[in-house]
């Protein structure tokens, strides 16, 4: 959401008065309008003939005091209408910081509030789009210039096109593999084309294939893996490719932050309804204050303050698309406990509908439901 001291609402004035303000229905209102018109008319006309006036005299002035009193009534009822037409002209010129002064209790007030709240909504909208492309922009420089500095080199004979070089220059040309990968599951997520086929899955073999997955980016730092199941033939129902790609991040994380020779323990057991994986290292931990803003997009951290990317690598979208996706499954992903270490807890439920959704081709925002009655049964 937006800042509430950027945003400018309307300045009162003193010929904005509102003192019909306290009445719930714009009904009321104006019958209150109307009677307090003709009350006024009805005593300007008595007092101008008690007077000696004339008709002459008294019928204009009682129309003249009697328009004045509704122009006084009126505009406060319909001032916030005005401000809404200033405002929404505003937005259109990009300016989301325009508010309405919401202070009736009527319908009229209550459209206010909802305005309010959707400058509110546009303006958050916008400030996000706008760090998106700012953060997608600097995440494609870095390794584009990178890796341009890189073949630059090689052509110029400044360095030679050794296997060494090449690696390097393949690992930017895979960071900016993932960082499209993520960016398109993103899009996939907001649009709703993305769904789930869950299946049957032993999860000790499962963790031990993640596990080897992760070996290749753990051998540089010595880090190794302990697995422990309990009971040993747990399974759960979820779709594979999607988990994996949780367990991976979660892998990736962990190594990164672990120290050299470190230790990554997977644990996996049944709690009550649900099965929960925990993936453990012996890192610096995430501090409690970033505990939920390492799962926003492109969120990242160092070695003081843990979040789910390193400074130096990542996205800072992959915690963001694996919570997505274990919420998918019907599950979370959260913080379980970190200081010193930190433990990312999945919690799975043990026993859901057999579900698989489809992606429509012809509207990726609509998807197809297959649904029968059986339940999952864990051995």
């Amino acid at each position: 959401m937006s800042n509430p001291r950027n945003a400018r609402p309307q300045r009162p004035h003193l010929r904005d008065v509102r003192p019909l303000d306290p009445l719930e229905s714009i009904k009321i209102k104006l019958g209150v309008l109307v009677a307090a018109t003709v009350a006024l008319a009805a005593f300007v006309t008595w007092f101008g003939l008690h007077r000696g006036l004339g008709p002459t005299r008294t019928l204009p002035l009682a129309i003249v005091v009697s328009l004045i009193l509704t122009q006084v009534l009126a505009r406060g009822m319909t001032s916030p209408l005005r401000e809404m037409t200033a405002a929404a002209s505003a937005m259109a010129h990009g300016d989301y910081s325009r508010r309405v002064r919401a202070t009736s209790r009527d319908e009229v007030g209550e459209l206010a509030h909802a305005f309010n709240q959707m400058a509110e909504d546009l303006a958050s909208a916008d400030a996000l789009r706008r760090e998106l492309i700012a953060n997608v922009s600097h995440e494609l420089r870095t390794p584009v210039a990178a890796l341009q500095a890189q073949l630059e080199n090689i052509v110029d004979g400044v360095s030679r096109a050794d296997p060494e070089t090449m690696r390097a220059a393949l690992a930017q040309t895979e960071r900016l593999g993932n960082l499209v990968t993520y960016l398109l599951d993103l899009s996939r997520v907001e649009a709703g084309a993305i769904g789930l086929e869950a299946h049957d899955l032993d999860v000790e073999p499962f963790l031990h294939e993640a596990a080897d997955g992760a070996a290749l980016v753990a051998v540089e730092k010595a880090v190794t893996f302990e697995i422990a199941v309990r009971p040993e033939n747990l399974a759960v129902r979820a779709d594979a490719d999607r988990l994996h790609q949780v367990l991976a991040n979660l892998l990736h994380n962990a190594v990164r932050h672990s120290p050299q020779a470190g230790v990554v323990r997977l644990a996996a057991y049944r709690r009550g309804g649900s099965v929960v994986i925990d993936v453990s290292d012996d890192g610096p931990g995430i501090a409690p204050a970033d505990r939920e803003r390492i799962f926003e997009r492109f969120q990242r951290g160092n070695s003081s303050a843990r979040t789910g990317q390193s400074s130096t690598g990542g996205t800072g979208l992959g915690l963001a698309i694996a919570r997505w996706a274990v919420a998918l499954h019907g599950g979370t992903l959260d913080v379980a406990a970190s200081e010193p270490g930190c433990t990312m807890r999945v919690t799975l439920p043990a026993q859901i509908s057999r579900a698989t959704v489809v992606a429509d081709r012809g509207d990726p925002a609509e998807t197809l439901i297959e649904t029968d009655d059986e339940t999952h049964q864990e051995p």
